[in-house]
């Protein structure tokens, strides 16, 4: 008779995976050091991930899953340019939380390793896509011109992952948070200027 597997297993050991990995690199990954490190057998994580390229590519998927629910829960509110800012503004203070800044790290790694390892599609390079179209619709919503939409999106997503980036490698977050603020002003001030602009 075939053994029942625990459908809850195989989440927990992701999360205790991911909590892992917010203090040692993604490219180090193997079974053994993993299952060392969570006091399991290196045939309990075979046995639920498969390959060592299927594990990376669950673990990817998970670290940049968080990344979509903000983008709903933003999109999900009325939208307004106050309601966007604060929501930018928001998202940058959650950075601040050292827990996240860890994630941030992974997520960078994983986007990396990605481009690097044409093996690993798990989505880690779509993030920047991601984050530039939930740009592109917020600005939709409050009526900029879908042209000039995507540029600022884009403008504001490459911002800020050198901010992010700033925070992860510096550590700085008095000046990552002074650099977001000026340039989330000059953001605020671009957007309202093109909200105010009459459709041609």
């Amino acid at each position: 008779m075939a053994r029942r597997t625990d459908p809850d297993r195989k989440p927990e050991l992701l999360a205790a995976i991911v909590e892992h990995l917010r203090e040692h690199p993604l490219s180090g990954v193997t079974f053994r050091t993993l299952a060392d490190a969570l006091g399991v057998g290196p045939f309990t994580l075979v046995y639920h991930f498969g390959t060592r390229n299927e594990l990376i590519i669950e673990i990817i998927r998970a670290v940049t899953a968080r990344q979509q629910r903000v983008i709903e829960a933003e999109l999900a509110v009325e939208p307004s340019l106050d309601s966007h800012i604060a929501a930018i503004r928001n998202s940058w203070l959650g950075f601040l939380v050292p827990t996240t800044r860890a994630l941030l790290r992974l997520e960078f790694e994983a986007a990396l390793m990605e481009v690097t390892d044409p093996t690993l599609r798990a989505g880690g390079r779509d993030v920047h896509a991601r984050w530039v179209e939930w740009g592109t619709q917020a600005l939709e919503r409050l009526g900029v011109e879908t042209a000039e939409a995507r540029i600022e999106a884009r403008i504001l997503v490459d911002q800020l992952y050198g901010f992010q980036i700033d925070l992860v490698v510096t550590r700085d977050d008095a000046g990552a948070t002074a650099a977001f603020d000026r340039a989330l002003d000059a953001y605020r001030d671009r957007v309202a200027a093109l909200i105010a602009v009459p459709a041609a």
